[in-house]
């Protein structure tokens, strides 16, 4: 638990359509949340961490009928797949919400009753495309930039005309202009911005929030022919989750301060929605906006676009192989450094997953507190050393490199740099291992005049692993965990900064010799 009055964090994923099953991309988002509030959790921080299923719309409508069942029957069984893949890759997410729960349908409709009352909402006609996979919504002159086809599946758009309630975006144009210039991490990274800042120069359009030629939705109040567009009942998860709209709940009682939220990861192709309609729904609303939008990029496969036709789709069969051969760690790992969270996509291949595996947690972290747990079960009979400074390498300068490494995985963190959080931690492994062959304690102690000397070189040794594997612990917590146990480290506690202060490992502990990450075959996987 964290302390009382402890800040508050809030992370937030999508949430996740249940018109089809799970795949690298639901997991990838979510996991790399989770890795975030794990860390922020180590800190000492109060972090509420929201993930869900979209079941409402058009293509879960047509969905259940290709399937022969109801919208309601199809959204509960692939809801409880998401919710299968919560546990199954041990996520500790604080909330799953539904879009179909009466909790978040009362307070959609709440919000849209407000939003009429103030006048930002009026009845009116679209004439113009729309992208049927996407469920949005182009003007002529944006269907014309995309030659008609959609962006994100490249299928065609359709003609469309329907008499929608539209809310009035065009009237906010100066506000979330004012809002892009104060603040310039609300989106990010920056090419993520600069397309969003692109967009607005062409000037906002309203936007339908209703729409009349399907019934799976929720009702817009007093108007039995509409149901409210399912982009605008997805978008009001993440405050609904919290009670926002109904203040007399217990959701609100509880959760209302949790809001606004710190950091709001989405997948690049939905930006538009939340960088620029999001915000003006919540000034209309009057309502704190969330401090950043974070839209990473997306995974390809061997180097080509994912597709079940080429054999390179990456789903939940082909994700629990990879932990099945390498273990839930080397995923969580691979994803932290090489995934797509800046501005360019990803390449997901058998062989860079080995050889991130093999080079960073086998030959770098496994290695070094496998040699060091050994030497001092060898040369300290089990028991952690003491430091008395007396060689190369003194405990100041360790101090002094640590603290650094602890200041900037930190800071990477807060940026939602993951991989730069990661990359400190494993700096510091990576000197420990450079460290062991300058000063090869296990020559050394073939002297017993040296019995000190190589004492002081595997506490730092041992207390630099330590630090790092305190860092790392948010990536990857199983072998943590592990290393915790085998050094009679005892739980973690609560505050990361003060646990990764050098001397924090105390002369006389018990260590035993871990092996942490097992060598494998490059064969692990099968292809396809």
């Amino acid at each position: 638990m964290p302390p009382m009055n402890a800040p508050r964090h809030t992370i937030t994923t999508p949430i996740y359509y249940v018109n089809d099953r799970p795949h690298i991309g639901h997991v990838y988002t979510t996991t790399i949340c989770d890795i975030w509030s794990r860390f922020e959790r180590l800190l000492g921080k109060d972090v509420f961490f929201l993930t869900g299923t979209d079941e409402h719309g058009q293509k879960v409508e047509q969905s259940a009928v290709a399937r022969g069942v109801s919208p309601q029957a199809l959204a509960d069984e692939n809801c409880a797949e998401f919710r299968r893949v919560m546990s199954l890759f041990d996520i500790t997410n604080d909330e799953f919400i539904r879009t179909t729960d009466p909790r978040h349908e009362s307070q959609v409709q709440a919000f849209v009753d407000r939003l009429m009352d103030s006048g930002d909402v009026y009845l009116g006609t679209f004439e113009g495309w729309y992208d049927a996979g996407q469920e949005e919504y182009y003007t002529e002159t944006k269907a014309r930039e995309v030659e008609y086809l959609s962006p994100i599946s490249g299928k065609p758009l359709d003609r469309a005309t329907e008499e929608n309630y539209y809310f009035r975006l065009s009237a906010y144009q100066d506000r979330v202009e004012s809002l892009f210039a104060a603040n310039p991490e609300f989106v990010r990274p920056e090419a993520r911005r600069n397309e969003v800042l692109g967009r607005l120069r062409e000037g906002l359009q309203d936007v339908p929030i209703s729409r009349t030629n399907f019934t799976w939705g929720i009702g817009v109040p007093d108007a039995p022919d509409h149901v409210i567009y399912v982009w605008i009942d997805a978008l009001f998860n993440y405050i609904t989750a919290l009670g926002l709209g109904d203040p007399e709940s217990a959701w609100f009682q509880s959760r209302h301060e949790y809001w606004p939220a710190t950091v709001q990861v989405i997948g690049k192709e939905i930006l538009w929605f939340h960088a620029v309609i999001w915000p003006a729904l919540l000034m209309a609303l009057d309502l704190p906006l969330p401090k950043c939008v974070y839209a990473h990029s997306f995974w390809i496969s061997e180097g080509q676009k994912m597709s079940k036709s080429l054999g390179n789709f990456i789903g939940l069969e082909q994700l629990n192989q990879y932990v099945e051969a390498y273990g839930q760690d080397a995923l969580r790992y691979f994803f932290a450094t090489q995934g797509p969270v800046g501005a360019t996509d990803s390449d997901f291949s058998r062989r860079q997953f080995h050889e991130t595996y093999t080079t960073d947690l086998v030959n770098t972290l496994g290695n070094c507190a496998s040699r060091t747990s050994a030497m001092i079960g060898k040369y300290c009979e089990g028991q952690c050393p003491t430091d008395s400074g007396a060689c190369a390498g003194g405990g100041v300068e360790w101090s002094q490199f640590t603290g650094a490494q602890v200041a900037t995985s930190i800071e990477a963190m807060d940026r939602f740099d993951l991989a730069g959080s990661t990359g400190a931690a494993m700096a510091i492994v990576r000197r420990v291992d450079a460290f062991i062959n300058d000063t090869a304690p296990f020559k050394l102690a073939k002297d017993p005049e040296q019995a000190e000397r190589v004492g002081n070189i595997l506490y730092r040794c041992a207390e630099a692993v330590r630090i790092a594997t305190c860092l790392l612990e948010a990536v990857i917590p199983q072998a943590a965990g592990q290393l915790r146990e085998a050094w009679s480290l005892g739980p973690a506690s609560g505050d990361l900064a003060d646990a990764c202060r050098w001397g924090g490992l105390h002369p006389g502990t018990s260590i035993k010799k871990v092996a942490l990450f097992p060598r494998i075959e490059t064969d692990a996987v099968p292809a396809g």
